[in-house]
This record gives C-alpha cells, sequence and structure tokens, in this order.
C-alpha cells in the first residue's frame, strides 16, 4: 500500500477535481451511497422500525411476508425488517468504536516505540509479536469465554486484534519522520519528548492511520458478524446481522429468508465500504 504524500497543501482546485473525479467513478458513489444509507437507517433506527425488534409474538411465528411484516417473522414472532434495522445499528457501533480503540492503543504504541526505542521498544514489539502471532479467533474466545459475552467484551476483542498492525505500520512511519531536520532540530533546542512526539511526529502519521482506519472498519464490521455467527456475539436477543444469520441457519431449509437477509446485507454493507473507501484513496492517489 503506498501512502499519500505528506505536508501537501491541497489547492482548492485540486479539491475540486478529486471532487469531479469521485462523481464520475460509478462503483464509488454508488458504495458511498449505500454506505450512508445503512448509516441513516442505523442512526435513525427507533423511528424506522414498525416494532420491538425483541417483542416476541407466540401467535406470529415464522409469519409471512404481509403488509404488516415486510420480511415476515423469525421462530418466535418477533418483525425480521425491525430487528434488521436495529441489527445495523448494533453493528456499526461496535464496529466503530472498535476501530477507534484499535487505532488509538496502536498508534500510541506505534509513537512511543518508534521514537524511544531501544528497551522500551524491545519490550512493547516483542509483545505486539506475541499478540500478532495469537490466532484471532482463539483469542476471541478465551476472552469472550472468561468474561462472558456483552457489546464491551466484543468491542474489546476485536480491537485488540488490529493493534499490531497499527503499532507496526505507526512504528515505520516515526522511525522515518524522526530523522528529518525539523526533528533533529527541535530535539537540540530542547523541546520535551512529549511536544516533539505531538507536535512534530503524529502529523506526520497520520495519513496512514487514517487510511488504515477508514479500511479496518470493513474488517471490523465483518469480524462483529463472523463472532456472533459463532455464538460469540452480545445477548442472541439483541439484533445483530451476524447473529440473525446464526439463528436461520437451522431453519434455512423451510425459512430460507431469516438468513438471507442479515447475509446480504453484511456482504451489501462490507462491499460498499470498500468500494466507497477504494475509489476515494484511488483520486487521492493513496
Amino acid at each position: 500500500m503506498r501512502f499519500c504524500a505528506l505536508g501537501e497543501v491541497a489547492r482548492p482546485s485540486h479539491w475540486r477535481n478529486s471532487y469531479r473525479q469521485f462523481l464520475h467513478n460509478g462503483l464509488g458513489m454508488f458504495g458511498a451511497l449505500i454506505s450512508l444509507a445503512i448509516a441513516v437507517v442505523a442512526i435513525t433506527a427507533p423511528w424506522l422500525a414498525p416494532y420491538d425488534p425483541i417483542q416476541v409474538g407466540p401467535d406470529k411465528i415464522f409469519a409471512a411476508k404481509s403488509w404488516s411484516h415486510w420480511l415476515g417473522t423469525d421462530e418466535l414472532g418477533r418483525d425480521l425488517l425491525s430487528r434488521l434495522i436495529y441489527g445495523a445499528r448494533i453493528s456499526f457501533f461496535v464496529g466503530i468504536i472498535a476501530v477507534i480503540f484499535k487505532t488509538v492503543i496502536g498508534t500510541a504504541i506505534g509513537l512511543v516505540t518508534g521514537y524511544f526505542e531501544g528497551f522500551v521498544d524491545h519490550l512493547l514489539m516483542r509483545c505486539i509479536d506475541v499478540l500478532y502471532a495469537f490466532p484471532r479467533t482463539l483469542l476471541a474466545l478465551l476472552i469472550l469465554t472468561i468474561v462472558g459475552p456483552s457489546i464491551p467484551a466484543l468491542i474489546f476483542v476485536i480491537g485488540l486484534g488490529g493493534i499490531p498492525q497499527f503499532a507496526r505500520i505507526v512504528r515505520g512511519a516515526v522511525l522515518s519522520a524522526k530523522q528529518n531536520d525539523y526533528v533533529v532540530a527541535a530535539r537540540s533546542l530542547g523541546s520535551t519528548s512529549g511536544r516533539i512526539i505531538w507536535r512534530y511526529l503524529l502529523p506526520n502519521v497520520l495519513a496512514p492511520i487514517l487510511i488504515l482506519s477508514s479500511l479496518s472498519l470493513a474488517r471490523a464490521i465483518t469480524a462483529e458478524a463472523s463472532l456472533s455467527f459463532l455464538g460469540l456475539g452480545i445477548d442472541p436477543t439483541l439484533p445483530t446481522w451476524g447473529g440473525m444469520l446464526r439463528a436461520g441457519g437451522p431453519y434455512l431449509r423451510l425459512h430460507p429468508h431469516m438468513a438471507i437477509f442479515p447475509g446480504l446485507l453484511i456482504m451489501l454493507a462490507v462491499l460498499m465500504l470498500w468500494e466507497m473507501l477504494s475509489a476515494i484513496f484511488w483520486i487521492r492517489g493513496c
């Protein structure tokens, strides 16, 4: 992956040209519109959902599609459309917070190890190597078995698995940036390590951080769906796309819509995010 050039001031004409290029990128625009639509649905779920997503209806079990239930109901009589709408909210919330978590922790580790090197670098990077080598699914299984399934635990295990990648990339960028003349000059003038890291090094690694964070969102949504599908997600009564996909598995033959709809939404959300981000980074020359 080639990162954008740093320290360049974009001219207004450059931004206008980039905007026009994005508008003429069919897949990128389509991905942006679908991603925006899903985000709006997730934010406005309490107003859009026609029913309470956890309200059961013993007299409506496996109800067919109708005007009152557009996508039918599940094995407990819960409205599938309402659960899909609320599922978007939980899936995106978990994904976004997990990305923020691993971005902050991974960036902090990368800045510290890249700047100080020596014992601190060796100690932290060996811990990062151990974490990187540990299978993510096994790590998630271990942690979620100990603490139990919950939204905070799910965010933690998804974020924890992405910390090594951020730490390594930021460390490499810092090792290169700290050799620049202005960093050497700041150090010789008596600037503190904290000031140098915050004022001079962090702005130089923002480009790779933003790119990696953006791409990690799609992976985090997929990870949440995968863990929920494996039964390692949150309370199964709460709707998530992965949990709904898992719940619909046993009924795939007689009621395939229970698994097809959440599966399609997972695929659509991830693919559209990738298309939008790919178009943006291609236009920016990243």
